[in-house]
C-alpha cells in the first residue's frame, strides 16, 4: 500500500520538473496563438511530449545508476582530488561544456551516436516540446562521454548538482518566441543560434552544437550565422512522415541494421556502424517505411476531432501519472512503480499509434486495462474487489469484437480507415 502520512513523506522534488515545463510550454503556446505565429502543431507536439514522458520516467530507474558509475569512478580512477570552491565549480562548468560539444558533434558524425540522437531532431517544429526530445539511449551515451569528468577529478556530488543546472539551460533556447539577444548571441547558444542547429537546410546542417556556450562552435570551426535569404525548415532532410513512438525511437537504428547485415568486409561494416550517417544506403529506409509503416507516400493521416480529444486526454493523464510516479516514487511499491510505468509507456505508444490511425491499438487498449485492474488490486487487496475486476475481465474479453468494432467507430469516423 502507499504511504499517505504526508507529514513524514520523502518526495522527489524532480517531480516538480513535469509542471515547470508545462507552464513554459503553455506560455509559448499562448504567445505564438496572440502573435498569429504558426509554432505549433498538434500531431508533432503530441509526439515530441510523447518521447518526454518516457525519458523522464526512465530517469526514475536510471539516475541512480549514473550517479554510482560517476562516483565508483572518482573514488577508484580519479587522476585528481579536486576539491570544491568557486574557481572549481566554473572550471567544471567550462569541462562539462567542452565535453557535451564533442559529444554532441560526434552523436551528428557517427552512425551508433546518431542512432539515439536523431530522435531529438525528427520534429518539424522548434518550439518548447522539441526540448522533450531526449531518449533514455542518448542519456547513456551521453554519461558515457561525461564520465570524463569524475576520471579528471571532478567529485560525482558536483557533477551530478552541475548536470541539473546545466541541462536546465537548453530547454529554453527551444523556441522561436524570444529573438535575438543581441550582444549575448557572441558568448551563449542562443535560440537563433540552436534554430539552426535543428534546420535541415544544406546550408545549415550541422553546425552550433554547443550547448550553453557557442564559442566551442567558433573555435572548432562549426559556428553559422542566420542567413535571412534562407527560409530555415525544421527537422530531418527525409522527414519520418510518422508520430509512432516505436518508429521514432528505433527507424535509425533498425536501419543501420539493415546496412550492417548486407555489408560485405569488416571495413564495410565498420563504417556503417562508426561512418557517418550519410554513408548508409537510403534504400534501406524505403525498405522499412514499407514494410512496417504502410503509408501512402508523402501523406500523414490528418487527425479527426474525436483522435484529437482522445490522444489530448491520453497526453494530459500521461503526464499527470508521470508527475505523481515520481514525485512518489519512495512510497510506491516496486510492483506500483512497474505497473503505473507500463501503463504509462503502453499509453505514449497507443497515442502515436492513433494519430497514425493504426488497427491494432484496441490491443494495447485492452493491455492498459489489465494494468488498470492489477493496479487496483494492488491498492485495495480484497476478496470482493478481486471478484468484480474478474467478472470486468471476462465481460469485456466475452465481448471483445463488438467494443472492438464500436472503439473504431468512435474514434475513426470520417477518417477513411
Amino acid at each position: 500500500m502507499v504511504d499517505y502520512n504526508f507529514s513524514r513523506m520523502q518526495l522527489n522534488y524532480l517531480g516538480l520538473a513535469v509542471p515547470f515545463f508545462i507552464f513554459f510550454i503553455a506560455l509559448e503556446y499562448y504567445y505564438s496563438r496572440r502573435k498569429g505565429k504558426n509554432f505549433y502543431q498538434y500531431a508533432e507536439s503530441v509526439a515530441n511530449l510523447n518521447v518526454g514522458i518516457a525519458e523522464r520516467l526512465l530517469d526514475v530507474f536510471t539516475t541512480g545508476l549514473f550517479f554510482f558509475v560517476f562516483d565508483y569512478l572518482h573514488k577508484n580512477w580519479a587522476l585528481f582530488d579536486i576539491k570544491v570552491n568557486w574557481w572549481t565549480w566554473l572550471l567544471l562548468f567550462l569541462a562539462t561544456d567542452l565535453v557535451w560539444y564533442w559529444y554532441h558533434r560526434l552523436a551528428h558524425e557517427i552512425n551508433a551516436f546518431w542512432a539515439v540522437h536523431v530522435v531529438h531532431h525528427q520534429s518539424e517544429d522548434f518550439n518548447y516540446t522539441v526540448s522533450a526530445r531526449i531518449t533514455v539511449f542518448q542519456a547513456l551515451v551521453r554519461s558515457m562521454f561525461w564520465s570524463v569528468l569524475p576520471l579528471i577529478g571532478f567529485p560525482a556530488v558536483m557533477i551530478s548538482t552541475l548536470l541539473l543546472i546545466h541541462g536546465l539551460y537548453p530547454f529554453f533556447i527551444h523556441t522561436q518566441a524570444l529573438g535575438k539577444w543581441g550582444w549575448l548571441e557572441k558568448i551563449l547558444v542562443t535560440p537563433t543560434h540552436h534554430g539552426i542547429h535543428h534546420a535541415s537546410n544544406p546550408e545549415y546542417l550541422d553546425k552550433n552544437y554547443g550547448d550553453v556556450l557557442i564559442i566551442w562552435d567558433k573555435l572548432f570551426g562549426t559556428f553559422a550565422e542566420e542567413r535571412r535569404d534562407v527560409k530555415i525548415v525544421y527537422g530531418l532532410t527525409k522527414p519520418l512522415g510518422s508520430h509512432s513512438f516505436l518508429w521514432q525511437h528505433f527507424h535509425f537504428i533498425l536501419e543501420i541494421y539493415l546496412n550492417f547485415k548486407h555489408a560485405r568486409g569488416f571495413r564495410a561494416r565498420w563504417k556503417v556502424l562508426f561512418g557517418k550517417p550519410d554513408d548508409l544506403d537510403p534504400r534501406y529506409r524505403s525498405v522499412l517505411e514499407r514494410h512496417l509503416l504502410n503509408l501512402a507516400p508523402g501523406k500523414s493521416p490528418q487527425p479527426t476531432t474525436a483522435i484529437r480529444q482522445y490522444v489530448t486526454g491520453q497526453t494530459i493523464f500521461s503526464l499527470s501519472l508521470l508527475f505523481v510516479t515520481i514525485l512518489f516514487e519512495h512510497h510506491l511499491s516496486r510492483m506500483q512503480l512497474v505497473l503505473f510505468s507500463l501503463f504509462i509507456v503502453i499509453s505514449l505508444i497507443n497515442s502515436g499509434a492513433i494519430l497514425d490511425q493504426r488497427r491494432w491499438i484496441f490491443y494495447l487498449e485492452y493491455a492498459r486495462m489489465v494494468l488498470v485492474i492489477l493496479a487496483i488490486g494492488l491498492f485495495y487487496p480484497n476478496s470482493w474487489t478481486i471478484s468484480v475486476l474478474l467478472a470486468v475481465v471476462v465481460l469485456i474479453t466475452w465481448y471483445f469484437r463488438p467494443i472492438k468494432r464500436y472503439y473504431f467507430q468512435l474514434l475513426y469516423a470520417g477518417s477513411g480507415h
